[in-house]
């Protein structure tokens, strides 16, 4: 079995069937092979453009929820359109690439297949599209709304100050103040700092 009939599988049981109509016309218009990868930390999906040995591919982590997925993939797609128009002409997340994202995102319109805190915060992004969805605070916080989360994990943001937390890695960190919109924590063992995005997933300990 391929990795583009794995990943139309996956979404075949997760999407309404218009949705996923939608999403195998674009595979297929497009000869792109997507492929649901491991969980990324850094990143939700990405996109390559082609190459002397391969077309165009596009990865998705595998764990995201179907409203996050569906996000993502819109958000690769529309990379793979700008990247069709413009080459490089165009930047990675300009005018161009707004544009193909707002254009891909309202062909699920009507299918209204987002629940209704998810559609709000969705609108709200789409009226100036950043990087990720995931550097939208407002629209992430609403997606996890549906992730399937470890009990014994919460955010950064709920965890108290001064409080210690061990993230994915086995690090342990304690959490200090807010500079503007990630928190200042500091590696217990290495005595260093890093900033948090505040609806990372930790262990408090």
């Amino acid at each position: 079995m391929t990795a583009r009939t794995d990943t139309l599988s996956l979404l075949q049981k997760r999407l309404k069937p218009k949705a996923f109509g939608i999403i195998q016309s674009w595979i297929q218009q497009f000869e792109v092979e997507v492929i649901c990868s491991k969980p990324r930390t850094t990143k939700l999906g990405d996109y390559r453009s082609p190459t002397k040995s391969h077309g165009h591919r596009i990865t998705i982590n595998s764990n995201l929820n179907p409203y996050a997925f569906i996000i993502t993939l819109v958000h690769e797609m529309a990379h793979l359109k700008t990247w069709n128009k413009f080459k490089r002409l165009a930047k990675p997340h300009g005018a161009e690439w707004k544009n193909e994202f707002q254009n891909l995102m309202l062909e699920f319109s009507p299918l209204n297949m987002f629940p209704a805190d998810v559609e709000s915060a969705l609108a709200k992004y789409l009226a100036n599209p950043k990087a990720s969805s995931c550097s939208d605070y407002h629209l992430s916080k609403t997606l996890m709304l549906f992730d399937e989360v470890d009990s014994a994990l919460c955010t950064v943001e709920a965890i108290p100050e001064r409080t210690l937390f061990k993230t994915s890695s086995g690090r342990i960190f304690r959490k200090e103040n807010k500079l503007r919109k990630r928190y200042n924590c500091l590696d217990i063992n290495t005595n260093k700092r890093y900033l948090f995005n505040p609806l990372v997933l930790v262990a408090q300990i």
